[in-house]
């Protein structure tokens, strides 16, 4: 009851003050659509008030549309006519609260900042290179957390992960090399290496992940180039690797000679995440492991910004060469935000509320979807197996039709390999009482009439 104020002698009557409270709270975001008031009682008991005071308040509200009763379930917070209108995305990877009042706020602070901390000249000029040492010290301080204390000279700052991870495949390998991967893995990826004409080689996966046996055959059989691996809450299926998986898997690297592409976006939604693969390959004189950490899936992805760190003794300039036939260089404007987010500490406050927020949207998922669920407890989406006698296509259309986008496996297979699957993204709904509705309209799909139709039928 974080948004509960001891009433005032002499502001309105108690009902009303109460009441005001309610509201102001759904304004500010602090209570969203879909959660659960207190009961009358405790909240009479909290404020020192009588029973039918609290009732009055209650109905005050509810007459208005803000609240809704729900007999013994309790009064929660109603689904305004527009918090139900248009597509609930539980398609995309986008971090929740984007549309807060909280974000907002630092949003306009941000840019205040930014326009203080830097000239006209500074924002608006050519930025080629790694990055404005300012920058690179800002991703240095931003990464320390995970990977230690860091030589800046090592940091390239890049206009998103896409980018950079379309630069490490520019620049370590050839048109027509195979690219080691998960089976299924990030689109982005995968659009990267179709786009440069490099080969998706995908390596099987146990229930911890992808499999060093697997990858060893891969490496005799297509000789990879190199290994792109998205090791902490992987993107789809939401799996960690152990420290010792991630080891293993160093151990074939090093065996081939194969450098590694560190994709590391969640480490800050993880509870606990183990060592990264570019702090064990220091330590084991393995083969090199490029690291790459976005903010986008942590903070948000319109800052495009993301950071490159290049292992000690590989040569800085083909990376850059290749960055700047890409994307030339991030936007100044957004690097210098984030740079200030991250220096204020902004950023790390804010992403403490991302993953509380992450923590909550899991548990209602767990709670209303059926079947097998994949998930970390922060993480920002989910891997849900589906009954075999799904139609995954018709499930897909279905949803959409009913105003819920999700996202099927086949946009993460490397190749026919496409388990009958969802991943289901928790932060692109506007807030809970969204995800709620979008989330039980999926879960009543699967209990229907989504049977697969034998096409030998005509």
């Amino acid at each position: 009851m974080s948004w509960v104020r001891p009433l005032t002698a002499g502001a309105g009557s108690r009902y009303q003050q109460i009441a005001t409270q309610i509201v102001t709270a759904v304004e500010d975001g602090v209570l969203q659509p879909g959660d659960r008031l207190p009961t009358q009682r405790e909240l009479a008991q909290a404020l020192g008030v009588d029973l039918t005071t609290v009732t009055r308040a209650y109905s005050e509200v509810r007459q208005k549309g803000i609240l809704e009763a729900q007999g013994a379930g309790g009064t929660y917070v109603a689904y305004s006519a527009s918090a139900t209108g248009g597509t609930i995305d539980l398609g995309m990877n986008i971090p929740p609260l984007l549309g807060s009042v909280a974000f907002s706020q630092m949003l306009a602070e941000g840019s205040g900042s930014t326009q203080v901390a830097a000239s006209s000249m500074d924002l608006m000029s050519y930025h080629v290179g790694a990055g404005a040492a300012r920058h690179r010290a800002a991703g240095a301080k931003w990464l320390e957390p995970v990977l230690g204390r860091l030589d800046t000279d090592r940091i390239v700052v890049c206009p998103g992960a896409q980018t950079a991870i379309a630069a490490l495949l520019l620049a370590r390998s050839q048109a027509g090399d195979a690219i080691a991967c998960d089976a299924l893995t990030y689109p982005g990826f995968l659009a990267a290496a179709r786009l440069l004409q490099r080969v998706a080689v995908g390596v099987k996966s146990d229930a911890f992940g992808m499999d060093p046996e697997d990858l060893e055959r891969v490496c005799r059989k297509h000789r990879p180039a190199m290994l792109y691996l998205n090791p902490t809450i992987q993107n789809p299926t939401a799996l960690t690797l152990s420290t010792e998986r991630r080891t293993e898997l160093l151990r074939v690297a090093k065996k081939f000679a194969l450098p590694v592409i560190e994709d590391d976006p969640y480490w800050l939604l993880a509870e606990r995440p183990p060592s990264t693969m570019f702090s064990l390959a220091a330590n084991m004189s393995s083969a090199p492991v490029y690291y790459v950490s976005t903010l986008s899936k942590c903070i948000a992805p319109g800052l495009r910004t993301a950071y490159l760190v290049v292992p000690a003794g590989e040569p800085l300039t083909p990376v850059l060469d290749a960055l700047r036939s890409l994307a030339l260089m991030p936007t100044p404007w957004m690097t210098e935000m984030a740079s200030t987010w991250i220096e204020s500490d902004a950023a790390v406050q804010w992403t403490a509320q991302v993953r509380s927020e992450l923590r909550h949207r899991q548990g209602i998922a767990a709670s209303i979807l059926p079947g097998e669920i994949q998930a970390d407890p922060n993480g920002l989406h989910l891997w849900l197996q589906l009954p075999g006698h799904i139609d995954l296509y018709r499930l897909i259309q279905t949803a959409l039709e009913q105003g819920v986008s999700v996202t099927d496996s086949a946009s993460f297979s490397t190749g026919s390999f496409s388990p009958l699957a969802l991943r289901v993204s928790l932060g692109g709904a506007i807030d809970r009482g969204r995800l709620t509705h979008g989330l039980i309209q999926l879960a009543e799909l699967l209990k229907g009439d989504l049977a697969r139709r034998d096409s030998r039928v005509v």
